[in-house]
C-alpha cells in the first residue's frame, strides 16, 4: 500500500532541502540518495513502501540544483568539458562550482534536521558516489551502506556508452516547449533502461511528463554533472569504509558499467556485489522486491 508521506524542506549546509519522510517515525531510518540530474521521485514510491513494509522509516530528497531543492543559480561550470572528461577518465580532479564532498555535506546536513543520528543509507549512481564520501567521512552518521548502478570514479574504468551519455546531456533546443521536454526525457530512459524490462510509452510519457511538472532546471543538470566529473576518483574515499555494504549493479547498464561496481565492491572490506541479469541504469517494478530484499538483508548486517 502506499504510505502516508511527509512533506518538508531542511535547512542544510546553508542550502535548503526538499525531502519526504515515510513509515514510523522511531523506526529504523534509511536515507535514500538519488543520481545525477535525477529528483526524489526517480525512487518508486512501490521501492519506498517495500522498505516501510518491511519496518523502515524511509527519507527521499532532492539534492541540490534539483527538483524543489536550492538552485546553484549564478554559478557556471567554466572551462573545457573535454578536458574535464579527459581528467575524470584517468581519476583527476578538475575545477567545478561545487562537488560530491559538497553533497555529502549537504547529506549530513539533512540528517542533522531530522534528528537522526545514524541512518542505513542507500544511494544510486551519483547518489552512490555521494554516499561513498558519507561514510567514509562520517562513518557514525552510517549504519550500513547501500550502492546501487554507482562507481569509484577510479581511473581507466570503460566509459559510458556514447548513446546513453548522449541522451542523458542532449539539450532540447531554445526555448523548448513542454512537449519537447518530455520527449527529450523519455529518450533519455530509454537508453539507459532495462533492456529486458521496458516500460510502455504511455508510462515513460507519465512518467516524462510528472518530472517536468515538478521541476525543469537544465541548469542544474550541468553542475551536477560537473559535480561528478569534477570531483576525481573517489577511492580515497572508498577504501576508508568499514560498514556492512551491499553493491548492486545492472548487466546490461549502458551508463555506469558494471565494471563500475565491481570496483566498489573490491574497494570495500567485506562488501557483497550482486550483478542482476537485465537490469541497466534503472529500478525496474519488476526488480523491486529483489533489490529492497537485498537491501534488508545488508541492514540487518549492521
Amino acid at each position: 500500500m502506499t504510505q502516508d508521506i511527509r512533506r518538508g524542506t531542511a535547512e542544510a549546509n546553508g542550502l535548503t532541502l526538499a525531502y519526504e519522510d515515510m513509515g514510523d517515525i522511531d523506526a529504523p531510518p534509511v536515507l535514500l540518495i538519488m543520481g545525477f540530474s535525477a529528483q526524489l521521485t526517480l525512487w518508486p514510491t512501490e521501492f519506498c513502501d517495500l522498505l516501510v513494509d518491511a519496518g523502515y522509516r524511509v527519507i527521499r530528497f532532492d539534492n541540490r540544483d534539483i527538483g524543489l531543492s536550492t538552485k546553484m543559480d549564478g554559478t557556471r561550470v567554466s572551462g573545457s568539458m573535454l578536458l574535464r572528461m579527459a581528467l575524470f577518465e584517468i581519476g583527476r580532479p578538475s575545477a567545478v562550482p561545487y562537488t560530491l564532498t559538497d553533497m555529502a555535506a549537504d547529506t549530513r546536513g539533512l540528517l542533522d534536521h531530522l534528528g537522526i543520528d545514524s541512518a542505513h543509507v542507500v544511494g544510486a549512481s551519483m547518489g552512490g558516489m555521494i554516499a561513498q564520501v558519507l561514510a567514509a567521512q562520517s562513518p557514525d552518521r552510517v549504519r550500513t551502506l547501500g550502492i546501487i548502478f554507482s562507481s569509484t570514479n577510479q581511473p581507466f574504468l570503460p566509459p559510458p556508452a556514447p548513446l546513453a551519455l548522449k541522451a542523458l546531456l542532449s539539450s532540447p533546443g531554445k526555448n523548448p516547449t513542454r512537449d519537447d521536454v518530455v520527449k527529450l526525457i523519455m529518450r533519455g530512459q530509454q537508453a539507459i533502461g532495462s533492456p529486458a524490462y521496458r516500460v510502455s510509452a504511455e508510462v515513460a510519457a507519465q512518467r516524462a511528463g510528472e518530472s517536468y511538472d515538478r521541476s525543469y532546471h537544465p541548469a542544474g543538470v550541468v553542475r551536477q554533472f560537473g559535480a561528478v566529473t569534477g570531483s576525481g576518483s573517489l577511492l580515497r574515499f572508498t577504501k576508508k569504509i568499514d560498514k556492512p555494504t551491499v553493491v548492486i549493479h545492472g548487466a546490461k547498464d549502458p551508463l555506469i558499467r558494471p565494471a563500475a561496481g565491481k570496483a566498489v565492491a573490491r574497494a570495500i572490506k567485506g562488501a557483497t556485489l550482486h550483478i542482476i541479469d537485465g537490469m541497466g541504469h534503472d529500478l525496474p517494478v519488476e526488480l523491486l522486491p529483489r533489490i529492497t530484499g537485498l537491501l534488508v538483508e545488508n541492514f540487518e548486517r549492521a
